[in-house]
């Protein structure tokens, strides 16, 4: 460090400062710190560190719609393995967990919660009322990472979950696969105000556009909620008979798989799915689910804290913008 603050022609403090994020430094001069520190290959004191962390006792607020939707569980056994391996350094992280995307709700929470925190996992409502105030926080020097959903005007600091676009086309050309060129398709999703729901859709629909008698017949939201999914799948199946294949593009798989369990076996129609919650694997053994598309929850979710790790104790900013698990196709065979 003594080195460093020569090169740069600061102090001591200064180099302290730039490096870990603490009091104010210039962002041009914070910049040429890291970069002579990188060069002379500098690496902090992990036990200095983790004094310094357990004084301070950083905080990370986890807002995550998880109540009713089993996908995040996973997600939040991710998290809390890598705050496990981060005790040492009085890692805090404070759960709020959500049911559904409230723009209200997690609005509030948000307001209420950022004077408390000095990192913030979310996974976001895509609504400008959430933008603005995810960008206020940022502004008041709280790390912002999204988790398994993005949003949009935003100045997050990286995002960390699946390629959703690519998810749809993926579902779209698996159905393709499975039922060759006709299919009178149902969507099912939670919320056209996540923007990651938004994206499997737009996927999906502009991969039908390369097949020549594929229809999309309904798309039905139920805010990832199962009673929701069985009472508006069920609807779908009564009106529209000719549906032979259904997508779901999030959570409610449980429930749309209830409503088509109610129609003869020789009626259903074929039903593809994402994630591999217990319900869902249940399903692919009943036979009722042909194949589901894997996004990695649990990678997602100790990815997410490990970030915010990096950026709390040791002052490293993400590498990229983006943290991107590959979509995979599992069939029961290779769950």
């Amino acid at each position: 460090m003594k080195k460093i603050a020569e090169i740069c022609g600061v102090s001591r403090g200064t180099v302290d400062r730039a490096l870990n994020g603490r009091g104010r430094v210039s962002e041009e001069t914070a910049e040429n710190i890291r970069n002579v520190a990188r060069q002379l290959g500098y690496e902090p004191n992990p036990a200095g560190k983790a004094l310094a962390a357990r004084k301070t006792r950083p905080v990370i607020g986890v807002i995550i719609p998880s109540e009713g939707n089993p996908f995040f569980a996973e997600v939040l056994r991710g998290m809390e393995d890598a705050a496990r391996e981060y005790e040492i350094y009085g890692l805090q992280i404070k759960y709020y967990k959500l049911k559904g995307y409230d723009v209200e709700q997690q609005l509030s929470l948000l307001q209420q919660i950022a004077p408390e925190i000095q990192a913030l996992v979310i996974n976001p409502v895509n609504d400008p009322l959430i933008a603005e105030q995810i960008n206020k926080m940022i502004a008041q020097g709280i790390f912002v990472i999204t988790v398994n959903n993005d949003i949009a005007g935003t100045n997050r600091h990286c995002y960390v979950g699946s390629d959703y676009y690519n998810g749809g086309t993926t579902a779209c050309a698996l159905l393709e696969a499975l039922l060759g060129q006709s299919a009178r398709i149902a969507l099912v999703l939670g919320n056209r105000n996540v923007l990651g729901h938004r994206q499997r859709l737009e996927g999906f629909r502009h991969r039908t556009e390369r097949i020549n008698d594929f229809q999309i017949v309904e798309v039905l939201e139920h805010e990832d909620d199962d009673i929701l999914a069985y009472d508006g799948t069920r609807r779908l199946l009564q009106e529209h008979p000719e549906i032979n294949a259904i997508s779901i593009l999030a959570a409610g798989v449980y429930g749309t798989c209830r409503a088509v369990m109610q129609l003869p076996e020789e009626k259903r129609p074929l039903v593809i799915a994402f994630d591999t919650v217990p319900t869902t694997v249940e399903m692919m053994e009943f036979g009722l689910i042909k194949a589901t598309i894997y996004q990695h929850p649990y990678r997602q979710g100790h990815t997410a804290i490990n970030k915010a790790f990096e950026f709390l104790v040791h002052g490293r900013q993400p590498d990229k913008d983006s943290y991107i698990f590959k979509n995979e196709i599992k069939l029961l065979e290779n769950l």
